[in-house]
């Protein structure tokens, strides 16, 4: 049995949408900057995709003929920057590149990696100075 166009067409738009969304799109290449520090673009991607089509018959058509195929097929990407992974010297910090949370509690999600590794930080201090 042949392929019919409808599917032929939606398996072409699905091939560009995979040429144009990869998994680097998402998460970037690493940049390295003159002093050593890594940045690694993160993005968010959403795409559509929409396609249909009908078979019709024609006036002059022959009945041993096939009906005629009329269709299409449309997709539409977005990617929008979310975040960098910023990497030196051996730590690694998420700096969001969105508008700031408007509720508290967004805002105290958002603080709680800084905080932790504040407290580390002068976890460790405190401990060189007993010693």
């Amino acid at each position: 049995m042949d392929k019919h166009p409808l599917g032929e067409l939606m398996e072409t738009t699905m091939q560009k949408i995979r040429e144009m969304v990869d998994v680097n799109t998402i998460i970037g290449n690493p940049i390295v900057t003159a002093d050593g520090i890594t940045l690694i673009p993160v993005s968010k991607v959403t795409f559509g995709f929409a396609s249909g089509g009908t078979d019709f018959k024609t006036k002059n058509q022959q009945p041993a003929q096939n009906n005629s195929f009329g269709g299409g097929s449309g997709a539409g990407v977005s990617i929008v920057p979310v975040a960098f992974l910023v990497v030196k010297d051996g730590n690694v910090r998420l700096i969001s590149v969105t508008p700031p949370a408007n509720t508290t509690i967004d805002r105290v999600i958002d603080l709680v990696p800084e905080v932790i590794d504040k407290i580390g930080s002068l976890k460790g201090k405190d401990k060189e100075a007993s010693e």
